[in-house]
């Protein structure tokens, strides 16, 4: 039986602009576990996730990850969903689903399909640039539907949507976890998913990166 997946973080540290982000930050997530980490405004919620998905560099500790394709680095394991919807208005909900599936690679489920799943099928010809706030949410949560990467990074996840779009968010990653899936999200707000691990990240205030205190 293939191992279960878990990701660990140990002695993480991260600077930016000569700020000191966070430091010394350690964490275990485990497939089926949700990990949610929360924290005040400032306290690095959001750079930690981007430092998993590869998207900024740590300035000291280690990732590892154990259980997923021993061919692959972790940011390739990772389907990180953040703040900016990556969405380049003139092209149409299907053109700019079909884009990041071609981009991604290892289909997992057709661009109609996903379209269904988020409630935007109706405006699969549309282009992107219309779309609300919400609407462009939900596209961006199709992409996590249509390629198969483990590892799910959600920042803020319900941010923008409706009563009916968040729960509809809760059966994904529900059905994600099911599947040996793997979810770190950073939330504000209470996130309904069984069996979460939480973690408190605090706020650093520092004029540079030899001179900071813990608030």
């Amino acid at each position: 039986m293939p191992e279960s997946m878990k990701l660990c973080g140990e002695d993480l540290r991260c600077v930016r602009g000569g700020r000191v982000v966070f430091d010394s930050i350690a964490f275990e997530a485990r497939a089926g576990r949700p990990l949610l980490v929360r924290g005040r405004n400032g306290a690095g919620k959001s750079s930690l996730l981007r430092l998993i998905a590869g998207l900024i560099r740590r300035d000291r500790g280690t990732l590892s990850l154990t259980g997923g394709d021993p061919d692959l680095d972790l940011s390739a394991h990772c389907h990180y969903f953040g703040h900016q919807d990556a969405l380049k208005s003139s092209l149409s909900v299907t053109e700019s689903l079909t884009f990041w599936q071609t981009f991604f690679g290892a289909p997992l489920a057709s661009v109609p399909d996903a379209l269904e799943q988020v409630d935007l099928a109706h405006l699969a010809h549309l282009p992107a640039g219309y779309l609300s706030a919400g609407q462009r949410r939900r596209l961006s949560l199709a992409r996590l539907l249509i390629s198969k990467r483990p590892v799910w990074l959600m920042d803020e996840p319900t941010s923008a949507l409706d009563k009916a779009s968040e729960a509809r968010l809760l059966e994904l990653m529900t059905d994600h976890l099911a599947r040996d899936g793997l979810i770190i999200a950073a939330t504000h707000l209470p996130i309904a998913l069984d069996h979460a691990d939480h973690m408190e990240m605090s706020s650093l205030q520092s004029v540079n990166a030899d001179d900071w205190v813990m608030t």
